[in-house]
């Protein structure tokens, strides 16, 4: 057989896959055929989505598994050798690995930019003279520095029967760290967006440090005692007899009503005094169980200074990051140890900084790649302005709140509900418009609402439980308020995230739930709090970016109503961290605090809110969690606080962002989202009209449009003034794309049976069915009456049965060539 005519797949199996078996790498355990690096980016249009299709790499070679150290990419034999290369080098770029081969059977085109194995960037190579592992191997470890004999380097990962395989980003990330350990390095940085695995990967990071015994003794900190369960139970499970919990208050033993099998480290003597049991190999603790109470702080100084050889730092945005950190002091104990952090903001600012106590991210893996990738969730924006928002609001001379209290005279805006000053029509209208939108897309769609403060939460839930009614007379927990002071409402919280429980659905909160949930099916964020610190929103915006195909969830909305999105526009929403932290003895003066009186913004990053809340630094009640609630949880009430009942709050603009193919946040209004979206598909009215007039069933190009992105509900809603309570969607486009005058249904309707003489040749029954027709089109719109199962409803059944009333045309064709007469009659003037 000719070579020319073999597939590329055919080229793969007669001779690459054999030139790579007789290279000497095992194909079962070092070659991945098909290796996805990239699993389709999710475009959301409208409320539709499809996915782009995936990227594969032909062939990665690895020295072991997950260590890959060569990408070989295929083609069939009527390619050039090198035709393949291009895809090859993004692949190797994107595993981080030097070698990038290309071939069509006839030999390999060998590219090595380093000159580690040939002298020239690019040799062709006969398919016998394939490198083998070892040749490669040691080419890699030259490339890396890395020092001969690192036990790490060659530990396989863990891997068990039902174990995934680490995606291409998790491997990067695993190997670079453990790369970085094998240098010597000892504090290591690694940046990866929510959702991506960071607690997958700091497993298999440990895994290999500890079987390889190059670190024996590890501790794993975390800020959230959900985290430490659910890592114990999940991914850490492997080190099971060997790890145990390092609380001294143990807590957390208990979810969803079961007991957890944690082993707990710390005990109570007869003396009532913690003693930690020290036989353990790997712990994993809470900073602020560690740095609360003396006796607390006594448990982790029972260890000697030097007893762990590493420790992990998860979300090590929070109090890791702050010099003045009573949890910095537990890093500071251990100072001889490898400290490894982990992050998905790593936090810059003048006070505080993951880079000046970790260096450089060794690897960064951001949303936006993440999203390219198809592995995380694409977002739709909808903000939503209320007119006192922006324009402010001032009492009356001497104006007192409900309870009596002289409201003091300035004027109060956006920065200042919800914290200083509540409104109830405002979070009234807030709670109307969730509720709203909630019906028209899912009302069982896992939604996160982000309030100001535990009031704030509290009066939501309120308002959101008497605005659905049929919904919590179903399950009373269709609404919870989950918060740091609320036993119960935390007790739902692993309700909430887990997938097979469709309890609670809509989740009111503060601070407990900006990090570390993973709530893989919540499709809707609300935010109506305002955030000013980057590092929060970034947080935040990770509670929807996870995706779980089983359960439909694709992508996610945000419904935003304090203008946090704007924040999406900031330079340093998804860029590589910037240190702007200058170690100093005498910092330059603070920005003003955001929530003042005289109105002056801080800029972006720079400082977390003050104010009449506390401070952000790592050693103050409200964010280190050494109260009784978890930490971060709750920010302080302020010292006076108005409430105000009468005052109307109404919406004055509402503005649809998406996501554009740069991964650009777009934002236009609705009218003019809706018409760019439909001119990318019919440019001009001619074409529109042409389609709609040829169209079997206007319902085929409603369709369309939807997967366009036009928002029907949403813009009928808008129109209702203009266009009457419910516009046909033809009257909808044509007005508001096209800047034609409008007509509501009731007056189409009117204007076909003027010209009914056009159905003067059929019988008096089919008249009737047709002018039958025409009501129920003013009454429902065009859609109902394409649907021939009308014949069989009212007011259709008292004409007679549904096969003598298609019988009245003839034959069904006859009736449908009558709809298809009585919609160009509706639509005359237009597309006739």
């Amino acid at each position: 057989m000719d070579k020319r005519s073999l597939t590329e797949t055919d080229i793969r199996t007669k001779y690459i896959t054999p030139a790579i078996i007789s290279a000497g790498w095992d194909i079962q355990t070092q070659v991945y055929e098909e290796f996805s690096v990239s699993d389709g980016r999710i475009v959301v249009r409208g409320r539709m989505h499809s996915r782009q299709a995936p990227r594969r790499a032909d062939y990665v070679l690895c020295y072991q598994k997950a260590k890959p150290i060569a990408v070989i990419e295929a083609k069939d034999n009527k390619h050039r050798v090198g035709d393949g290369m291009q895809q090859a080098m993004d692949y190797a770029e994107k595993l981080d690995v030097p070698f990038a081969i290309s071939s069509n059977g006839d030999s390999f085109l060998f590219r090595d930019p380093h000159g580690l194995i040939y002298p020239q960037v690019e040799t062709e190579i006969a398919l016998s003279e394939l490198p083998g592992p070892d040749t490669l191997w040691a080419a890699y470890c030259r490339w890396k520095d890395i020092p001969d004999g690192q036990a790490a380097m060659s530990q396989p990962y863990h891997e068990a029967a039902n174990d995934r395989t680490p995606r291409y980003y998790q491997m990067v990330a695993i190997n670079r760290t453990i790369e970085a350990v094998a240098k010597g390095q000892d504090r290591i940085l690694l940046v990866m967006a929510t959702g991506t695995g960071k607690t997958y990967t700091a497993f298999q990071i440990i895994w290999r440090l500890w079987k390889s015994k190059q670190k024996k003794r590890i501790l794993f900190l975390a800020d959230r005692n959900i985290l430490v369960d659910q890592t114990m139970n999940n991914d850490f499970k492997p080190f099971a007899g060997a790890m145990a919990k390092l609380s001294p208050r143990g807590g957390g033993m208990e979810r969803n009503g079961k007991k957890l099998d944690i082993e707990l480290a710390v005990k109570k003597d007869k003396d009532r005094v913690n003693k930690v049991d020290t036989s353990y190999e790997i712990y994993l603790g809470l900073y602020q169980a560690l740095s609360g109470t003396e006796e607390e702080r006594n448990v982790y100084k029972q260890f000697s200074p030097d007893f762990f050889d590493l420790i992990v730092i998860d979300e090590c945005h929070r109090g890791s990051a702050a010099e003045d950190s009573a949890w910095r002091a537990i890093l500071e104990y251990f100072d001889s140890a490898t400290h490894i952090g982990l992050t998905a903001t790593p936090k810059e600012t003048k006070e505080v900084s993951n880079i000046h106590y970790f260096g450089e991210p060794v690897y960064t893996y951001s949303l936006k790649q993440g999203i390219d990738d198809g592995y995380l969730a694409p977002y739709k924006v909808i903000r939503v302005d209320f007119d006192k928002d922006l324009q402010g609001w001032r009492p009356n001379k001497g104006q007192k709140d409900k309870s009596g209290q002289l409201i003091d005279d300035r004027i109060y805006n956006q920065r200042d509900f919800d914290k200083n000053i509540v409104m109830d029509q405002r979070t009234l209208l807030v709670a109307q418009t969730i509720t709203e939108y909630m019906r028209k897309t899912d009302p069982m769609q896992k939604t996160i609402v982000f309030c100001e403060n535990i009031d704030h939460a509290e009066r939501m839930r309120q308002l959101l439980v008497n605005l659905n009614p049929e919904q919590v007379a179903k399950n009373r927990k269709y609404v919870m308020r989950i918060t740091g002071d609320d036993k119960e409402g935390k007790a739902e919280l692993d309700h909430f995230i887990d997938p097979e429980e469709p309890y609670p659905v809509i989740a009111c909160t503060s601070k407990l739930m900006t990090t570390g949930v993973d709530a893989k099916t919540c499709k809707l964020v609300v935010l109506d709090q305002r955030i000013q610190s980057m590092t929060e929103f970034k947080q935040i915006i990770g509670r929807g970016t996870r995706i779980d195909e089983a359960y439909g969830k694709q992508w996610f909305t945000i419904l935003d109503f304090k203008k946090a999105t704007e924040l999406f526009a900031d330079e340093k929403f998804d860029g590589d961290p910037e240190q702007i932290y200058v170690p100093s003895d005498n910092d330059d003066i603070l920005p003003p605090d955001p929530t003042n009186e005289n109105g002056t913004e801080q800029p972006t990053g720079i400082k977390e809110p003050e104010g009449e809340y506390g401070t952000s630094s790592g050693n103050s009640g409200a964010d280190t969690g050494t109260g009784p609630w978890e930490p971060g949880d709750e920010p302080r009430e302020p010292k006076k606080k108005f409430r105000i009942g009468d005052v109307e709050f109404s919406i004055i603009d509402q503005r649809i962002q998406h996501l554009d193919s740069d991964g650009k946040l777009i934002t236009e209004n609705l009218t003019d989202f809706t018409r760019k979206s439909v001119q990318g598909h019919y440019a001009t009215l001619s074409d529109f009209l042409k389609r709609w007039n040829e169209a079997e069933r206007k319902q085929a190009v409603i369709d369309e449009l939807t997967a366009q992105g036009v928002s029907w509900d949403d813009l009928i809603d808008d129109l209702k003034g203009k266009l009457g309570d419910e516009p046909d969607p033809f009257d909808v486009i044509t007005h508001i794309v096209y800047d034609q005058p409008a007509l509501t249904r009731k007056q189409r309707a009117v204007q076909a049976k003027r010209r009914r003489n056009i159905f003067d040749r059929y019988s008096k029954q089919a008249q009737t069915v047709l002018d039958t027709l025409l009501d129920k089109y003013a009454d429902t719109g065009v859609q109902s009456i394409e649907d021939i199962k009308i014949l069989q409803l009212p007011p259709f059944d008292k004409l007679g049965t549904g096969m003598e009333l298609i019988n009245a045309f003839g034959d069904k064709s006859g009736y449908e060539q009558a709809l298809r007469e009585l919609e160009n009659t509706l639509y005359n003037d237009e597309a006739g």
